[in-house]
């Protein structure tokens, strides 16, 4: 296939062709890859669209109508196995790490879409330009820089669909029983609060989680609930120390249950992390907090949020990556009246329809 052949290429499939797409990790990348999805599947919902992804992050697809097939990655050769027996006409890395090129490929799909500039380039013949190439600005978020290999390969321009995540009963039943066993009782208010994340420069202080609990609780009426997974263990103690009186503690959870804990929330209060795109992804309002990372590019796709930011400066890779700069502040020096206000905006909020 010629790269002159791309912008054709979606479009001249035949009804029904089979359609890859690998984002192999990590769960917030998993819930925005559903905005593309659902961009592509309401285009044409002929297509049969799989997708390629680590067991772990398997639950944010789970029940999702635009996908044909979840293939979970195991090991290296065994994977190459599942890919080439669908004999896909199409397959499109929207993960572009040296795995992924790998796997696209030996995949034998006569048509191998990644982006320029990344690892293994050799292994895609249709090389999708970069985010300031294809949209003329140096930061673009997430969803768009997914969207922009659909968008070379035939994909109508228009209205981005947000992303979505879908509770499924088997999460739900564990959930209600947590939640009464906390006091909080089916059909009461209750927050969700992410005091985690990947990096000390993503991570606001944990008695300033603490300061919003016990404001919600006494301005609203709405008790918290603390997520505190297995990805959470630094600074876990800090967390159970803060939050002890003022917020339960959901510290066992699945990505299933915290997708219905979620939905069943009034309000998303977090770093910036995967379960804030989950939150955003079941419709409910979010506060952000920002640090080292950029909310140009990660901020809640397509729902109610604000963002509480130190002012940071960056520069821009390729893509949705960016490099930290400089800061007006560090992220343990927004105050919790920053946050508090933000809640208080949305709540006060007519909800959307």
């Amino acid at each position: 296939m010629k790269r002159n052949d791309s912008p054709s290429l979606l479009t001249g499939l035949p009804p029904g062709s089979e359609i890859l797409i690998l984002r192999l990790r990590s769960l917030g990348d998993i819930v925005l890859e559903t905005s593309a999805l659902a961009a592509l599947h309401s285009w044409r919902p002929d297509l049969r669209l799989s997708v390629l992804v680590e067991p772990w992050c398997a639950a944010a697809l789970a029940g999702n109508p635009h996908v044909s097939e979840i293939i979970l990655s195991r090991a290296s050769l065994a994977t190459v196995a599942a890919i080439r027996s669908k004999k896909f006409s199409a397959v499109f890395n929207q993960h572009g790490g040296p795995r992924s090129a790998l796997l696209t490929a030996f995949s034998g799909s006569p048509a191998r879409i990644g982006w320029q500039g990344y690892q293994y380039s050799f292994a895609y013949n249709v090389p999708v330009p970069d985010a300031l190439e294809f949209y003329g600005r140096p930061f673009v978020h997430a969803v768009e820089h997914r969207l922009s290999q659909f968008y070379f390969c035939g994909l109508p321009r228009g209205p981005i669909p947000p992303a979505r995540v879908f509770p499924q009963s088997d999460a739900v039943a564990s959930v209600a029983e947590f939640l009464a066993g906390k006091g909080i009782a089916p059909g009461s208010r209750y927050a969700l609060l992410q005091p985690g994340a990947r990096l000390p420069g993503m991570r606001w202080p944990a008695s300033h989680f603490a300061d919003v609990a016990r404001a919600l609780r006494d301005s609203h009426g709405i008790a918290s609930v603390v997520n505190l997974g297995p990805s959470d263990a630094e600074g876990a103690r800090e967390v159970r120390g803060a939050m002890k009186g003022v917020a339960a503690i959901a510290d066992s959870f699945d990505a299933r249950q915290l997708i219905v804990l979620a939905a069943g929330a009034s309000i998303f209060v977090g770093n910036d992390s995967g379960p804030a795109h989950i939150a955003a992804a079941v419709g409910k309002p979010c506060v952000v907090i920002f640090g080292v990372t950029n909310p140009t590019q990660w901020h809640p796709w397509e729902v109610d949020y604000r963002v509480v930011s130190t002012g940071a400066e960056f520069r821009a890779v390729r893509g949705d990556k960016s490099v930290f700069l400089r800061a007006q502040r560090s992220i343990s020096e927004i105050p919790a009246e920053e946050v508090i206000r933000a809640c208080d905006e949305l709540l006060a909020a007519p909800a959307k329809k």
